[in-house]
């Protein structure tokens, strides 16, 4: 059977999918792409695998893909982040069997893409890109879709898109933010750039960013002209965000957890994060349930959790605390899934500063301690948080680490260690003995300092020093002068 391309993809294959679950890093699992499906979503993505690790290590290809393969989460599109032709194709060769395409992230922000140069760090350089998507469109039997980030220039984003199209691409979604529009700088997302690039393509788009209600999804299809919306933050806060409901929080966490049970294995960590998101304003008045959350260990734990919370919030319901509970900015009472808001751009910076300012007048006490902090001084009452009041460290002689406190030689352990073996001298407060064995290697430049002892090395050497010995000393131990 020939493979589907573009348009005929997204119809066929994809049923025409708009409403879309994002690929999310430890989040968009088996068990919550299943819920999202439950709800309204009519395509999801894995979270963003590594390619290199996906070849190389079979236990990863099992625990992320392979052990995940379920007739009801389809259509599914695997996603990889790749900065090299070759170890892509091997990756998507080995994944092709178990979705119904292959995406290439060009989009992930954060620091550990930039560190391994790959996301939305690889998007200038388009030849490397292009070679990408050509060589998988060529081999693979499943369509190639890429997820991009846009330039600030609209007319660098078309030309961008066209690229990838022209490369092999057969669906782009595009998130309509910048590369340094992430973290508190994040911003809105233009709907502008996706619009002209749907505008310029002949192949299906999706547009990423800006979406908290059902309303936006519709909107943002009715300006843009593209084929679906992609949510990620939304959908985690409200996974019946695509049914245009927003049912209570309890519900939509016993109705996971039960989906969790009924198809393991699922990392406890995953479920842990769902539910910190899910319950994340009803936290914020639960205190004591949200430290509980944080230290229980077992899937039976995390129910229990979520019974208590369910029955507090019944009781407020009870009492007729509806209305009193809309406040702070909230459209619903807390235990009310909302629709996910990002703080204003900058104001997470503000933040911080003001927050640095306040500990740096104050004098440390538990009042003006970050709540971790506390939780820390609570289970060791005597240290010491104020950096100001640490006790100050002599500096060892050669490198600048603290120096043993009853060092001889005012030495760090490592100098000391090297001093000993170097010249005839002990130190009895790191144990260093000089040892004639090593310091023959040092001298015939066959230890350096920093280096391993070789063992061809320390065979000869420690012949001739046993030797050696044997004639001059008589010492306890045969490779030791005490």
């Amino acid at each position: 059977m020939a493979k589907l391309q573009g348009f005929d993809f997204w119809k066929n294959t994809l049923k025409e999918a708009r409403f879309v679950v994002a690929p999310m890093v430890d989040q968009s699992e088996l068990a919550w792409r299943l819920l999202s499906r439950r709800h309204g979503a009519q395509l999801c993505y894995t979270p963003m695998l590594h390619a290199q690790v996906f070849v190389r290590d079979a236990n990863y290809r099992k625990e992320n893909l392979y052990n995940e393969v379920c007739e009801e989460d389809r259509p599914l599109i695997t996603q990889f982040c790749a900065n090299d032709p070759e170890v892509f194709l091997q990756a998507a060769l080995l994944a092709q069997d178990y979705c119904d395409a292959i995406d290439l992230n060009l989009g992930c922000p954060q620091m550990i893409a930039k560190r391994g140069h790959y996301g939305v760090f690889l998007q200038d350089e388009w030849e490397l890109l292009e070679k990408m998507v050509r060589l998988a469109n060529e081999k693979l039997s499943v369509p190639i879709t890429c997820k991009i980030r846009v330039f600030k220039e609209v007319e660098k984003t078309v030309r961008y898109a066209q690229m990838l199209e022209k490369a092999g691409c057969q669906l782009l979604t595009v998130h309509g933010r910048t590369k340094d529009q992430k973290g508190a700088m994040t911003g809105i997302a233009s709907w502008e750039h996706i619009k002209a690039v749907r505008k310029a393509v002949n192949i299906p788009v999706f547009a990423n960013g800006n979406i908290q209600h059902l309303s936006d999804v519709e909107r943002c299809i009715q300006e843009t002209g593209v084929q679906g919306v992609m949510s990620a933050e939304g959908n985690l806060h409200n996974p019946a965000l695509f049914e245009g409901c927003s049912p209570p929080v309890w519900e939509m966490a016993e109705e996971y957890l039960e989906v969790v049970k009924q198809y393991p294995p699922c990392t406890l960590s995953y479920v842990r994060a769902h539910l910190f998101k899910l319950w994340h304003h009803t936290l914020q008045i639960h205190q004591d349930l949200r430290e509980e959350l944080a230290k229980v260990k077992t899937l039976e734990g995390l129910a229990d959790v979520s019974k208590q919370l369910r029955l507090r919030c019944q009781e407020e319901i009870a009492k007729g605390k509806d209305a009193e509970e809309k406040k702070g900015g909230l459209p619903f009472p807390h235990w009310i899934c909302q629709p996910y808001v990002r703080p204003p751009q900058g104001s997470e910076v503000k933040k911080t500063v003001c927050q640095k300012r306040a500990l740096e007048d104050s004098d440390g006490t538990a009042d003006t301690l970050s709540k971790n902090k506390q939780k820390k001084r609570s289970r060791n009452p005597n240290k010491n948080f104020c950096p100001e009041q640490k006790p100050k460290y002599i500096k060892c002689d050669q490198c600048g680490n603290p120096k043993g406190n009853k060092c001889v030689f005012n030495l760090c352990r490592g100098c000391c260690k090297k001093k000993a073996y170097k010249e005839v001298a002990d130190c009895p407060s790191h144990l260093q003995k000089h040892c004639l064995c090593t310091t023959l290697l040092y001298k015939h430049d066959l230890l350096p300092p920093s280096g391993p002892i070789t063992v061809a090395a320390f065979d000869i050497v420690t012949m001739f020093t046993y030797l050696f010995m044997e004639v001059h000393f008589q010492p306890c131990c045969p490779y030791e002068v005490h």
